[in-house]
């Protein structure tokens, strides 16, 4: 399988043609684990129950192997199966509310230190304030900007209409730009 990504008939063909379920699971954890755990841990903004989430997610996931139908990338289903797990996860009695700790990135390539220090203080800054987002608005831009999801996709994700993802979009757009500029104003 691809790092990049599968394609619906890669997928299909790789399953007819492999009996042993346990090797596409394990192909799946490697090639989306991170999107998964990183997926997870935005929605519940901790380290712990991200672990749990992936976990239960992949589960999910080995169980219902025969039932993917084609009708949406393996990467869309992979997290709206993450999505679910996160907000039922989050519905239990034991769940309380953490506060951000930070989020996790894959790190790119910079031209020195100093310029990927001031890049990642940036990033940081501007993951915080779309972390401090309602639950809506911080899915909508992470699954836009982290995984360069398209309208569609997350429309499927979300279970929404692709106009009601735009418009979502949009406001959360204003509000990372409204926080930046309030935190401006108190800083001048």
């Amino acid at each position: 399988m691809e790092t990049t990504g599968v394609h619906v008939f890669d997928y299909l063909k790789y399953i007819a043609e492999t009996t042993d379920q346990k090797v596409i699971l394990r192909n799946l954890m490697e090639t989306y684990g991170n999107d998964v755990w990183n997926y997870a841990f935005s929605i519940c903004r901790n380290k712990d129950a991200a672990d749990d989430i992936a976990q239960d997610a992949f589960l999910k996931v080995y169980r219902n192997l025969t039932t993917f139908r084609g009708e949406a990338a393996v990467k869309t289903w992979l997290l709206t199966i993450t999505r679910n797990t996160a907000y039922d996860h989050m519905r239990k009695a034991f769940w309380r509310k953490v506060t951000l700790v930070g989020f996790v990135q894959s790190g790119g390539t910079a031209s020195s230190a100093e310029t990927e220090a001031v890049e990642n203080l940036y990033a940081s800054e501007i993951w915080q304030k779309v972390m401090s987002l309602s639950a809506k608005y911080r899915e909508i831009l992470i699954l836009h900007a982290h995984y360069q999801m398209t309208t569609k996709e997350m429309a499927a994700i979300l279970d929404i209409s692709e106009g009601t993802v735009k418009s979502r979009l949009h406001h959360a757009r204003l509000k990372v730009l409204n926080l930046k500029e309030r935190e401006a104003l108190e800083h001048s």
